[in-house]
């Protein structure tokens, strides 16, 4: 169901924030009488400057006679209870503490820290000062009234100028603070009993401090109640929960247009946490992958520096491996040497087989120039092999460079990211201050809603370069402000005339 459609032939616009008060609507607020066509603004501000002036001279004297008064009539009724010297003094103390502590509630209330106590006793001052003056007339208070109410009349206006003193520095400081807390009026109160104490307890509850704005919001209630009901007839079940939702959440104290929006809101804010939660899984991810890199080159590099002494160790033992079998061979040539020598001295001595032992001491000879050849071999066995653990050495030499390098890589890449990430939160730093100082001068020019929007894609169109507005997608216009798509083309496109007009935050 769309409420925007035509009923009965006339067209239903969509709500702005605050249905449009009729003319003669129960409780709607009158608007500010214009100004009096053709009255000079400079007289009219000459004469609000002198009503001033008069207002403060006239309290200052009104306050000045009623204490003047009270204290005469206090210092009478203490020297007849017999105070003495302090009879002078105690006037004083009644209405001083009555100004005091007025005065200390109302800096209580600019620190934000209000105590109904302070007040209660400065009016309880106020009735014992009205009631002393009036016992402080000569005689009986029921023999003579007249004088009874002479007496107690003088404080009056020292209390009513003090009282309209306070009143006024609240009001003003409400104004400064941007505040309008009227509350609901007493006339209101008299013709809708019901209604004004579910508006009181709304503002209330739920800080609404504009009485107008308590108005609107019930006004717009009030109107799209009656038009679900045109549309959907007697039967509310015909409705959509999101339909019903404005009549709902009345009793929170949102309004009809905050109701409607709060399904995208809750739509947008899960977006939003998905996306977070996306970019949290991306991080663990990268986190998990970096890890893994991390742990793969220390692999790397361990198997290299494993491999490097496996094949020094080979290395090692080849050549001590080779030298004990060529010395060994080289021992056992000689000894079958000195054997077969001593044996052919000893046959050239006992027998005459001379030749038979050089025949046999040439093949020793040979025999050793043989095992001589084969540990020769394994020497240059032996230096290869130490070649090849030199080739491994350097080879994992290599890869501790490469994985040095590799670390060198990964901490420029964590300081790049690092970088970038602080440039970020230094933008969105610079954007936040900029949103701040914008939204405090908009504050203190006391714009209208519609200005403030126009100001913000302004801003936005701003983050983007400034060149071209249709950067900003009128969908991220329309979820800033909350409103629909066409009333975010209406803003951005104000908001291009504002920045050729060469506005700048």
């Amino acid at each position: 169901m769309n409420l925007t459609k035509p009923l009965n032939g006339a067209p239903i616009l969509p709500s702005t924030g605050a249905a449009p008060v009729a003319s003669g609507a129960p409780g709607s607020v009158p608007a500010p009488p214009a100004a009096v066509s053709g009255t000079p603004p400079r007289t009219v501000g000459n004469t609000l400057r002198a009503l001033t002036g008069l207002a403060i001279v006239g309290g200052t004297v009104l306050a000045s006679i009623g204490f003047t008064g009270s204290y005469s009539g206090l210092v009478t009724l203490g020297q007849q209870h017999h105070f003495g010297w302090f009879a002078h003094v105690f006037p004083v103390g009644i209405d001083a503490g009555i100004v005091v502590l007025l005065a200390l509630d109302l800096h209580m209330i600019r620190k934000g820290t209000p105590w109904p106590v302070v007040r209660l006793v400065a009016h309880v001052l106020t009735i014992l000062t009205i009631a002393f003056n009036a016992a402080a007339a000569p005689g009986p208070v029921r023999s003579d009234l007249v004088g009874a109410a002479m007496h107690g009349v003088l404080p009056v206006l020292f209390i009513v100028a003090v009282e309209a003193a306070r009143r006024l520095l609240i009001k003003a400081a409400r104004i400064e603070a941007g505040v309008d807390a009227a509350g609901v009026p007493l006339h209101r109160w008299v013709l809708a009993p019901w209604s004004s104490w579910s508006m009181f307890r709304s503002m209330k509850l739920y800080g609404l401090a504009s009485y107008t704005q308590a108005v609107d919001m019930e006004q717009a209630h009030v109107v799209y109640r009656e038009l679900l009901k045109q549309l959907t007839g007697r039967e509310k079940r015909k409705a959509t929960p999101v339909e019903r939702l404005p009549l709902t959440m009345a009793r929170f104290g949102l309004s009809v247009d905050d109701a409607l929006a709060l399904p995208q809101q809750a739509a947008h804010a899960e977006l939003l946490r998905a996306e977070e939660r996306a970019q949290q899984q991306a991080d663990a991810e990268s986190r998990t992958r970096q890890r893994a890199k991390l742990a793969e080159i220390e692999r790397l590099r361990t198997e290299g520096e494993i491999d490097a002494a496996r094949h020094a160790v080979e290395a090692q033992t080849g050549v001590a491996a080779a030298e004990a079998t060529a010395a060994k061979a080289e021992a056992e040539a000689l000894a079958v040497a000195r054997t077969k020598a001593a044996a052919k001295g000893a046959a050239a001595i006992k027998s005459a087989d001379e030749a038979d032992a050089n025949k046999r001491a040439a093949e020793a000879d040979r025999a050793a120039a043989e095992t001589r050849r084969r540990a020769a071999e394994a020497n240059r066995a032996a230096a290869e092999t130490e070649k090849a653990a030199a080739e491994a050495r350097r080879i994992a030499a290599t890869g501790r460079q490469v994985a040095a390098d590799a670390d060198e890589r990964v901490a420029a890449a964590a300081l790049r990211v690092a970088e970038a990430k602080r440039r970020a939160a230094e933008a969105r730093e610079a954007a936040a201050e900029t949103e701040l100082r914008a939204v405090e001068a908009e504050d203190q020019a006391r714009l209208t809603p519609k200005e403030r929007a126009t100001r913000k894609v302004a801003r936005m169109i701003l983050a983007t370069g400034g060149q071209e507005a249709e950067q900003v997608e009128l969908t991220a216009i329309a979820d800033a402000l909350g409103v629909s798509v066409t009333t975010a083309s209406d803003r951005r496109r104000d908001a291009v005339e504002l920045l050729r007009g060469g506005y700048r935050p």
